[in-house]
């Protein structure tokens, strides 16, 4: 058997979880620099300096990560002299920034810690970046180092747009069906078997505290109900993202309720919709696809009640532009790993089928 490393990610939650930094980074340098979003950094920096006052570690600046998960993006703050002086690189901001951070980190071999402003994926904690071509279209995985710790300030995540955690649920309700599909005809080893067996923890505290979680953020308020959605869209899909991918040897991360949204991208319509609402509808449709009909009525219900699509009428899209969705889902990474029997043709037809029913759910509820 060839020798592996599984690396899980270790994580701080709370009001005043910034105050554990210099504890947790004592052992790594005194010089830090921060990357990430223009936004994210003005919210996280009072944050980060009362966490650090009185503390040996400086942090020397607050590099703008440029916009988008680049390669040139990337580069670009590699060849920053600062960058190379630190000691350590703080990523600061959404799903790109941190991304970004986690290439530059990666690139320069030096400790990452990630301090996520959303709760909108679990780009944080995750061994996988997205990267990007610089006219926004997806260019590839990328597979860096982890970081080192996160710190979720629960306060900054209360005060973020509400779209970005309402989305990230939609995201997060992907991970249990997804692994489990994906993994179904397979002979599991233990990091795998480990991963698939935690993503069933993923799906029921957001349907639990999902409504009472958006309640909370509008109102720009903490609560146990919000961290609990934010642990599970930040750490538990992570840890099962890390679990169940290798950069070649199994892929159990995201199969076709991604494939949904990789298809919508080239729509009119879909495009214009976010990455989560998008695999929302998409996780109906493999629930469709797997004939799971008490979880799909649960997760139907639930989806409307926080108002996630339940029909492709809800994101734009019409059934005549499946075909071309299939065109474009059918070369990407999630449509390689799946279960033998599916065909493009039989996917299509649960989109249909489930186009029909969210229609017929809808007309019954007059939503």
């Amino acid at each position: 058997m060839s020798t592996y490393t599984v690396s899980l990610p270790s994580y701080s939650i709370g009001e005043d979880c910034y105050k554990e930094i210099p504890y947790i980074t004592r052992y790594f340098g005194k010089k830090a620099i921060a990357i990430g979003g223009k936004t994210a950094m003005e919210k996280a920096k009072p944050y980060l300096l009362e966490g650090i006052q009185g503390s040996q570690l400086e942090i020397t600046d607050f590099l703008w990560y440029g916009g988008n998960s680049t390669y040139e993006n990337g580069d670009a703050l590699i060849e920053n002299p600062l960058l190379k002086q630190a000691d350590m690189i703080f990523g600061i901001g959404g799903g790109r920034a941190c991304d970004t951070a986690k290439y530059v980190a990666d690139q320069l071999d030096k400790p990452l810690f990630t301090f996520p402003t959303l709760a909108s994926n679990c780009a944080a904690v995750t061994g996988i970046s997205v990267i990007y071509n610089p006219d926004g279209s997806m260019k590839e995985y990328y597979y860096p180092k982890l970081a080192n710790h996160c710190f979720i300030n629960s306060a900054i995540i209360a005060d973020s747009p509400e779209s970005f955690l309402w989305a990230g649920i939609g995201d997060a309700l992907s991970k249990e069906c997804e692994a489990i599909f994906s993994s179904k005809d397979d002979q599991l080893s233990h990091t795998p078997m480990m991963g698939v067996q935690l993503s069933q923890i993923c799906t029921d505290p957001l349907v639990e505290y999902g409504a009472k979680a958006l309640e909370d953020i509008r109102a720009k308020r903490t609560s146990y109900e919000l961290d609990q959605v934010t642990l599970d869209i930040i750490i538990s899909t992570g840890i099962v993202s890390n679990m169940t991918t290798t950069p070649s040897d199994y892929y159990y991360n995201s199969t076709l309720a991604h494939c949904v949204y990789y298809g919508a991208t080239i729509t009119p319509g879909g495009h214009k919709h976010l990455h989560g609402e998008v695999v929302s509808l998409g996780v109906l449709c493999l629930l469709e696809y797997m004939k799971d009909e008490k979880e799909l009525e649960r997760l139907m219900a639930f989806n409307a009640s926080i108002g996630l699509p339940i029909c492709f009428d809800d994101i734009q899209i019409q059934e005549s532009e499946f075909p071309a969705m299939a065109d474009k889902f059918t070369q990407t990474t999630e449509w390689t790993h799946l279960p033998k029997e599916v065909t493009r043709e039989s996917f299509l037809a649960s989109m249909s089928t489930l186009n029909a029913k969210g229609r017929a759910f809808k007309a019954a509820r007059q939503l």
